[in-house]
């Protein structure tokens, strides 16, 4: 049964059952833009993922059928009405970035799941998780260009970097709207469902991947991102810091038995 923690904020939830936290950008009534508020719980959250041995991926999204309809400028400006929010406020640095997925992701693995609107710093978010499964009926794009405005959460230098050049530039350069099935022929996403569906099987892609040996998993997604603008000889370098100890761990000699007595595997993160 999923537990509210207690770094939920006014407009951001975030749920843990078991090995997955679940964060949920909780505004509706603006198609959940991003506020003060919402960039604080998910900052907390981000945190919160990397530093709990025990949680294994985390899983964003938005209520009520929507995603994200970007920055809600006026919201981000105006001091939260909670006082532990205002307090985090003056803790965190750089919050806003923080939560945006732009200075920092989490150690674990993070599932997108979208639903409706996610376009401006919804699809900035989008371009910052490892997974995405998007609705049907979705509605991706980058429209900072057409606003006269810049994509800062990083998708300028992240999207060029995830799909072709080409297919980059044109969703950036002319800020229009991609639909989910352009999406996934330029790469951007991992797989479109029925509307309503994307949670539903961004929990079943999230504990397929707990129940892979979170040792190995993280190290998998440490060795990326540290290794991908490397030479291939310094990249393997990383990659045998970070892979020979996976090798010699104990969930390594426990995968084993489990694959020769034939039954799932019961990791420990050791």
């Amino acid at each position: 049964m999923a537990e509210r923690l207690p770094i939920s904020t006014p407009h951001c939830t975030v749920e843990r059952d078991g090995h997955v936290v679940t964060v949920t950008m909780n505004r509706p009534e603006a198609r959940n833009a991003l506020s003060t508020d919402m960039l604080i719980g998910m900052a907390d959250a981000w945190a919160y993922v990397s530093d709990t041995p025990d949680v294994r991926v985390a899983i964003l999204t938005g209520a009520d059928g929507q995603f994200c309809a970007g920055a809600d400028l006026k919201a981000m400006g105006r001091p939260s009405e909670d006082e532990r929010v205002r307090q985090r406020a003056t803790e965190i640095e750089n919050f806003h970035w923080k939560g945006l997925l732009r200075d920092s992701q989490p150690k674990k693995p993070l599932i997108s799941a979208i639903e409706g609107y996610a376009v401006a710093g919804g699809t900035e978010l989008l371009v910052g998780t490892d997974i995405r499964v998007v609705a049907e009926g979705a509605t991706l794009g980058l429209y900072e260009a057409k606003r006269g405005l810049f994509p800062m959460g990083g998708s300028a230098i992240r999207l060029p970097r995830q799909i072709p050049y080409a297919f980059a530039m044109d969703i950036l350069l002319t800020g229009r709207s991609v639909s989910p099935e352009e999406a996934l022929r330029m790469g951007l996403i991992n797989r479109i469902v029925p509307d309503g569906q994307a949670l539903k099987t961004a929990r079943e892609i999230a504990d397929e991947i707990a129940s892979c040996g979170p040792l190995a998993v993280q190290a998998i997604l440490e060795t990326y991102r540290k290794a991908q603008s490397l030479a291939e000889d310094e990249a393997l370098t990383v990659s045998d810091e970070l892979g020979w100890p996976v090798i010699g761990s104990n969930d390594a000699k426990e995968g084993a038995r489990a694959f020769k007595e034939k039954r799932p595997a019961v990791f420990k993160g050791e």
